[in-house]
C-alpha cells in the first residue's frame, strides 16, 4: 500500500518569523521523524511552500493580512530547522500562492496512494484546505491527520479545525 506524507508550509515564517506562533518549533522534530519514516519505508513525501512575490501587498491575501510573509527568496520562505534537513532530493516540492496548492491536487489525480497524511502549518488554514483539495484529487484514499503534528497560533480553531477535518471523513489522530 503506497502512501504519501504532505508536509504543509513548515516554514520559517509561519515557525519564528513574521507570522510564527509559540508552539510552532516544538513540532519540527517529530515532522522530521516522520519525514525520515515514510521514507526509510520507501513511501513519498512532498513539501508545500507558501510562496509570495514582492507584490505582495497588492493580492488579496495581502491586502486582507497585511503582514509581508514567505516571500521567494528570503530566509523566511526556507523550510524549518529538522524538517528542512529532512528534505529527500526526491520529494516534491508544490509553491503556492494561496492557502491550498491546486497544483499537487492536480498531481495527485490518477495516483494511487491508498493512504495520504499531512502534517505541518497552519491547522486551520492551510493543512485544513490543502486536506479538502486532497480529498476531492483522492476519493478513496484514507487521510490522515495527526494532531501532534500541526498546530495553530489560535488553540480553539485548531481544535474546530479537527472537528471539521473529522466531518470531511478524514482521520484525525492523537487529540
Amino acid at each position: 500500500m503506497k502512501k504519501l506524507l504532505i508536509v504543509v508550509d513548515y516554514q520559517k515564517d509561519f515557525v519564528d518569523g513574521s507570522l510564527g506562533f509559540a508552539g510552532a518549533e516544538a513540532l519540527d522534530a517529530s515532522i522530521a521523524q516522520r519525514i525520515a519514516d515514510y521514507h526509510a519505508a520507501g513511501n513519498d513525501v512532498v513539501f508545500t511552500l507558501d510562496t509570495h512575490g514582492t507584490n505582495y501587498a497588492q493580492t488579496q491575501e495581502g491586502r486582507k493580512l497585511p503582514v509581508p510573509h514567505c516571500l521567494f527568496g528570503e530566509a523566511g520562505w526556507e523550510l524549518y530547522g529538522s524538517t528542512a534537513a529532512a528534505r529527500g532530493d526526491g520529494d516534491c516540492v508544490f509553491r503556492k500562492p494561496t492557502f491550498p496548492s491546486l497544483e499537487l491536487a492536480e498531481w495527485l489525480k490518477g495516483r494511487s496512494y491508498a493512504q495520504v497524511e499531512l502534517c505541518g502549518l497552519v491547522s486551520h488554514i492551510c493543512v485544513l484546505s490543502n486536506a479538502v483539495m486532497v480529498k476531492a484529487a483522492l476519493p478513496e484514499a484514507e487521510i490522515l491527520v495527526d494532531a501532534r503534528l500541526t498546530a495553530s497560533f489560535d488553540p480553539a480553531l485548531h481544535e474546530k479545525a479537527l472537528d471539521v477535518l473529522e466531518g470531511l471523513q478524514v482521520t484525525v489522530t492523537n487529540r
